[in-house]
């Protein structure tokens, strides 16, 4: 009899149920795919629709949206021959051994410096990351140089490209090694508690970085300016005041230098709220359907969804610790991937998250589904405000503006959608708007 994980590997193969798991799961999102292509290339826009595009600009969306489903399609094979590749060939072993080296040569070089454990996992994430950014670059070229630029999205040039991925890259070498290091060592010290010290560790990370990401790392990235003093501002903040919601601070974000894309969206902590609003999005709408678009957003707050999915989160998040637990030591586990005579912490957890994928399919499916229970509902909260027609408005501007897709599968939206199409979204807000009435 076997210890909990430990399965011979004529019994089971860790790695054959990930392959074969991972096979299933490609060919569901293959065929999804498919069903979305047959929706986008139907000759005009759902009849609620029909009244907000000219037969120019539903084809512009056309164009736009089957330009990226295959983009998507073809990095998505890519990128799942490449996964499955590396799986089989025991990348990741090979890759541990060459960090091995490397830490070894380093710590011969460098007085302070030894080749324990952490300084080996902290080699092993810096050059796995070298390996999916060299990877990822020639897709992220393409995407905003290539594909957005040529449907009038992208506002960035080569030049400041560069600047975001140089910064990008030094933030990424700043921060992760001391996470990683952190992570590596609570993982280090098995125990009944190691769930419980895993959750705090990240809880800590997710509010330090919710801190000092507005603050000092978004900046780096785009220019925030207070809102002018005008109209729109007194209407957001009284619409703020009505709502009791702790507005301190009110941006605007120049999105524009990057992408025609619009947003908006509010963060902070207790009594300290702050809304960004994007450029873009000011160009693009009215005032009264800017002001429709900030009630949803804080209908999420007033509905206390932030918060609902703060919780849920960290739940998540508690009980995927616990569950890792659970094989963090399994022999089994770690021979299936090729590890024979190691088992270093950090890798554990890696080939955890490799065979909890099924788990996660399930859990993404669950959460679009309380996500898009929680637009609705923010969408029938700012029609009680009385902005149902000025909301409904503000949404097929921006769907149109953002040429986001117009016939949208069912079974597809499910599967990958956090929000319900425009469409769906539309008749909901009049049927709240009816209940008002």
């Amino acid at each position: 009899m076997t210890d909990a994980g430990n399965f011979p590997a004529s019994e089971i193969s860790y790695l054959d149920l990930v392959i074969i798991f991972s096979v299933i799961v490609y060919v569901i999102n293959t065929y999804l795919d498919f069903r979305q292509l047959k929706a986008i290339s139907k000759p005009s826009p759902p009849a609620p629709l029909r009244d907000s595009y000219s037969p120019v600009e539903y084809r512009k969306t056309q164009d736009y949206q089957l330009d990226k489903w295959y983009f998507n399609f073809f990095s998505g094979v890519f990128n799942h021959v490449l996964e499955l590749t590396m799986l089989s060939v025991f990348y990741l072993p090979w890759l541990w051994g060459k960090s091995e080296s490397v830490t070894q040569y380093l710590a011969s070089k460098i007085s302070w410096l030894d080749s324990s454990e952490i300084p080996v996992t902290i080699v092993f994430f810096l050059l796995d990351g070298a390996k999916d950014t060299l990877i990822s670059l020639p897709f992220s070229l393409y995407h905003t140089f290539v594909l957005e630029q040529t449907h009038g999205f992208n506002k960035q040039t080569l030049g400041l490209f560069v600047l975001d991925f140089i910064k990008s890259t030094l933030l990424g070498l700043l921060l992760g090694p001391p996470i990683v290091a952190g992570f590596t060592w609570i993982l280090q010290r098995t125990s009944a508690y190691m769930p419980l010290y895993l959750w705090a560790f990240f809880f800590g990370l997710q509010i330090f970085f919710m801190t000092i990401y507005p603050v000092f790392i978004a900046p780096l990235f785009n220019k925030f300016s207070p809102l002018e003093e005008g109209t729109l501002r007194t209407a957001i903040e009284e619409l703020a005041g009505s709502l009791k919601f702790p507005l301190t601070k009110l941006f605007v974000v120049d999105g524009s230098t990057r992408s025609a894309h619009s947003n908006a969206y509010m963060y902070g902590f207790f009594k300290n709220k702050r809304i960004v609003l994007y450029d873009t999005l000011i160009d693009q709408c009215k005032e009264d359907q800017v002001v429709a678009v900030l009630a949803h957003e804080l209908g999420h707050w007033k509905l206390g969804h932030t918060l609902k999915n703060l919780v849920l989160t960290q739940m998540q998040m508690l009980c995927t610790f616990a569950l890792f637990s659970l094989v963090r030591t399994s022999k089994g586990l770690f021979t299936s991937f090729g590890f024979v005579n190691q088992q270093p912490a950090f890798i554990a957890y890696t080939l955890f998250s490799i065979i909890s994928a099924p788990v996660n399919e399930v859990v993404g499916l669950l959460t679009n589904i309380l996500s898009r229970r929680f637009e609705f509902q923010a969408d029938a909260f700012a029609v009680s405000l009385g902005k149902g027609e000025e909301l409904k408005e503000a949404l097929k501007i921006l769907d149109a503006k953002n040429r986001s897709a117009v016939n949208v599968d069912a079974w597809y939206s499910a599967y990958h959608h956090s929000h319900p199409p425009l469409v769906e979204r539309l008749t909901a807000v009049d049927a709240a708007t009816k209940k008002e009435e």
